[in-house]
């Protein structure tokens, strides 16, 4: 019997690889494979062959519904096995069925789901490009229990009244919540201009913008944005003519501080809020860039020359990677693969799935996703505390 489910299943993912492409055989065999869901009373078997359709038909989107499925949509949609239930979901959402959709919608808006839950509906919506999605996000901005995932997924969508909301918003926003609202609203040239705007008014600090902020803000490359950010903000150069002497200028600031330059513990802090968005120190921290435990950190001449130039030497699997979108979205990050028609793009605070055909340019850059002047936002005395703490040899607590 094993043999024969083993069978089923790989038969299930085969089917799911060609069931709409040229195969004439493929939407008979799709019924079938349906009928025996729709009719089996065996758990493990009806499992055997979600489990193979999903994985077969992953990062496609919007296929045709195949005889026969709402039967089966009716019948397993509302069993008893979670994983027949969240499987049966997600397949009906790739066959376009409007009963998921609303059941979705519904769940995400209920203000008294569990938080978990709701943000999964929101993650499935948007991976089939619900056409309803963006209204429905508008309206969650001030939900806290799912606004990290709404400030993120707002950046899929092209619409004037969306910089408003997150700004209004922006001021009642902890700390992670207001680096996602500030990379959806440097992900496009039309939400850039109000955020400008308000940091030239003082609605949002100055400080808020680091050097990967503006970075993606000159991806963007729009001349009058370009204005607005050297008037808010200042000039960013990408080289210094003169590594060494900057190397040096920051040596002789860390030892400014006496024999014990700086404090570990607010080091951390600052790690936390420069750095560990993108990479892993000791028990903490990102997957983007490269974990730096196990670098040579006790070396202050390497410390500095990675941190100010970062673009000296870029390994192939950090390089930035600039994804531009028929309707006006850069997204910029490292390319982690493509499944089916969908190109996964990992970004500073988040894997963003691009369909290929949505795909208007992509670029590889000649720079690394770190970019340079990372330390020129901070204090001096904060400089060296973060020099220090990246210097230790294992983890020190936060302050209290």
């Amino acid at each position: 019997m094993k043999k024969v489910r083993g069978w089923i299943c790989a038969a299930a993912v085969a089917l799911g690889g060609v069931a709409f492409e040229a195969n004439a055989a493929a939407p008979e065999a799709m019924t079938r494979m349906v009928r025996v869901l729709a009719e089996s009373e065996d758990a493990q078997l009806q499992l055997d062959i979600l489990r193979g359709l999903s994985a077969g038909f992953r990062g496609q989107q919007r296929l045709p519904m195949p005889a026969g499925w709402e039967q089966v949509e009716t019948r397993l949609g509302k069993g008893t096995n979670v994983e027949v239930r969240s499987l049966v979901q997600t397949l009906s959402l790739t066959f376009g069925s409007q009963g998921a959709l609303k059941s979705l919608r519904e769940l995400a808006a209920d203000p008294a789901g569990e938080a978990g839950a709701r943000r999964n509906a929101l993650d499935s919506l948007m991976a089939t490009k619900d056409p309803q999605l963006g209204g429905l996000l508008q309206k969650l901005v001030s939900d806290a229990a799912v606004r990290g995932t709404v400030l993120r997924q707002l950046a899929a969508f092209d619409d004037a009244a969306t910089p408003g909301l997150i700004l209004g918003e922006y001021p009642r926003l902890g700390g992670v919540e207001k680096r996602d609202a500030l990379n959806t609203l440097v992900s496009r040239v039309s939400y850039a201009r109000p955020l400008l705007a308000a940091v030239g008014g003082g609605k949002v600090p100055r400080t808020d913008l680091t050097a990967e902020l503006i970075r993606q803000l000159r991806n963007l490359k729009n001349a009058d944005l370009e204005k607005q950010i050297v008037e808010v903000w200042g000039v960013m150069k990408d080289t210094s003519p003169d590594m060494a002497k900057e190397v040096e200028r920051y040596k002789a600031l860390y030892w400014k501080g006496g024999s014990t330059p700086g404090d570990a513990s607010r080091g951390r802090v600052v790690f936390n809020q420069v750095c560990a968005q993108c990479h892993h120190l000791f028990d903490f921290g990102g997957a983007v860039g490269p974990d730096v435990t196990g670098a040579n950190r006790t070396d202050l001449d390497y410390l500095l020359q990675n941190i100010l130039y970062p673009n000296a030497v870029i390994p192939n699997e950090y390089r930035q990677t600039l994804v531009e979108t028929k309707d006006g979205r850069v997204i910029s990050g490292i390319v982690k693969g493509q499944e089916g028609g969908t190109l996964l793009v990992q970004t500073a605070n988040e894997q963003v799935r691009v369909a290929v055909a949505d795909i208007a340019s992509r670029e590889q850059a000649e720079n690394s996703m770190m970019p340079e002047g990372l330390m020129a936002q901070l204090e001096e005395q904060a400089v060296r505390d973060l020099l220090y703490y990246l210097g230790r040899p294992g983890q020190v607590p936060l302050p209290k």
